[in-house]
């Protein structure tokens, strides 16, 4: 399989039978172009409705890749951001889907929408969208019960509460499956002190054959690399994406 980094939490996953797309936003380099070219079969993910992990632009893609298959989470169709008619499957946390080629799990996220289990040719994959411990820096100074105020957030949180729903999505996570050939998930530095607290987490309760960091767009590559050296400890092969469209064999 290759892997290619579009853009922020965005990939491409081109296995031998199929092509699978994650939370697309913006394409930078313009990998679109080649991939709607391929005669292979293409499914496409979007985690959530925010702007980050969705756009519409999708939707374009239909004009000129006829065997496409858009595999949406339930609430950009609550937030009223696409019609009924323009997904094949709106799954929301605990549903499923499934052809000849892929099948598909939405599971939880301490965000809007869900994250993704992704079984193909073999392989288990883990896109998290926004499935995160977003709210670890306050963590040293939080007390039980009560909430924090956040001016970058402008609003008041409970980081405490915060992490115990992260450590059960994961917990439910695991109810499905303990482990993941290739994950991608969020490293991103704007969270603050501890933001690699929900990948070390992560990897802590699960096997993962590949972590690939994302969302770390505003902090920076290198930012993402910090992750790498909870990864080694634990011998787990990490990427460290240099440069938007990037491509790895996994």
């Amino acid at each position: 399989m290759k892997l290619t980094y579009i853009f922020h939490s965005g990939f491409v996953l081109e296995a031998e039978q199929s092509i699978l797309i994650f939370d697309y936003w913006m394409d930078p380099v313009g990998i679109m172009g080649t991939v709607l070219q391929s005669k292979k079969p293409v499914y496409v993910f979007s985690s959530h409705f925010h702007e980050d992990h969705f756009t519409k632009e999708i939707f374009e893609w239909k004009k000129r890749k006829p065997n496409i298959t858009y595999i949406l989470s339930k609430d950009i169709l609550r937030h009223r951001r696409a019609s009924k008619d323009e997904a094949d499957a709106w799954l929301a946390k605990g549903a499923s889907w499934a052809d000849e080629r892929i099948s598909v799990r939405a599971l939880g996220s301490t965000d809007s929408g869900v994250s993704w289990i992704v079984e193909t040719e073999g392989k288990r994959i883990f896109h998290a969208g926004d499935l995160c411990n977003w709210y670890a820096r306050f963590l040293p100074n939080a007390v039980p019960g009560q909430t924090i105020y956040s001016e970058e957030f402008e609003e008041d949180i409970d980081p405490i509460a915060h992490e115990k729903q992260f450590l059960g999505e994961l917990k439910d996570i695991r109810k499905v499956a303990d482990g993941f050939d290739l994950v991608m998930f969020p490293v991103d530095g704007r969270v603050g002190n501890g933001y690699t607290l929900g990948g070390r987490q992560f990897i802590a309760r699960f096997k993962v054959g590949m972590l690939v960091p994302m969302h770390f767009v505003a902090s920076g590559f290198e930012s993402a690399w910090r992750m790498k050296e909870f990864t080694d400890e634990k011998n787990i092969p990490f990427w460290k994406i240099t440069k938007d469209g990037d491509t790895i064999e996994i």
